[in-house]
């Protein structure tokens, strides 16, 4: 397949060019001036060889022939990595949830943290699925994996999804309840509270939930809960309109 978006031509224009992505390039020792000059901690993340073996140990479960990536959240709007292909996709047995407190600088920080969804066992998950070239599995797993294993948050898996009735394997990234930047207890006031300010170097956990709606809309897909929050944020966010 030549167009990776012959079956959502609606995606075309709404899926950042890996080659234009700030995660192509993304290393963590980037990250050292740009959160100093904030005066956020630095040094949290994993070393370039614990990850490395993470990547390598969620690889050893592939078959083979191409990789399929299940995506959730940001990846929906800007992997990173090449693709050959992108397909909605759904993940029977999980579900989105904005549980990742973000105080770390990306769309958060101590003084205001935000928030951010995770993948965690529910009744279902739509998103979408990215086939990378069995060619390029070891160099953009390699991107994949520097920008969604920086830090301990989540576990990578291979989980079941539906691509339009066809079943495959896809590599995804599963919370990790034992992270203390997963917080599976958050109530709705909280999770509006904590994405109607979170901020930081990558945008406003409000634009990240609103890009997840913006990509369900140019697939035809009504996600209520996610509607629901971006409501109830956006509702957060307005002015009374009192002296």
């Amino acid at each position: 397949m030549s167009d990776p978006f012959a079956h959502h031509p609606g995606l075309r224009g709404k899926i950042t060019d890996p080659e234009r992505s700030f995660f192509r390039g993304f290393r963590a020792e980037d990250l050292v001036p740009m959160l100093a000059e904030q005066g956020l901690p630095v040094g949290w993340w994993h070393s370039d060889a614990d990850r490395e073996a993470l990547r390598r140990r969620a690889l050893s479960n592939h078959p083979g022939g191409d990789l399929w990536v299940f995506a959730y959240g940001s990846l929906m709007w800007d992997p990173g990595f090449r693709f050959a292909e992108v397909r909605r996709a759904y993940a029977p047995g999980y579900a989105r949830r904005f549980i990742l407190r973000d105080i770390r600088g990306a769309r958060g920080r101590p003084d205001a943290p935000g928030l951010m969804a995770a993948l965690d066992h529910g009744p279902g998950c739509e998103g979408l699925a990215f086939r990378i070239a069995e060619e390029v599995i070891e160099h953009e797993t390699q991107i994949l994996c520097r920008r969604e294993l920086i830090e301990p948050a989540y576990h990578a898996r291979f989980v079941e999804v539906d691509l339009g009735g066809a079943q495959q394997r896809a590599l995804t990234f599963v919370a990790d309840h034992d992270a203390p930047t997963i917080c599976p207890d958050l109530t709705q006031d909280e999770q509006v509270r904590l994405i109607a300010t979170g901020t930081g170097v990558l945008g406003s956990s409000l634009e990240y939930l609103a890009n997840i709606a913006s990509q369900f809309q140019a697939l035809g897909i009504h996600d209520d809960d996610v509607m629901a929050l971006l409501a109830a944020v956006e509702a957060h966010e307005a002015p009374t309109g009192r002296a």
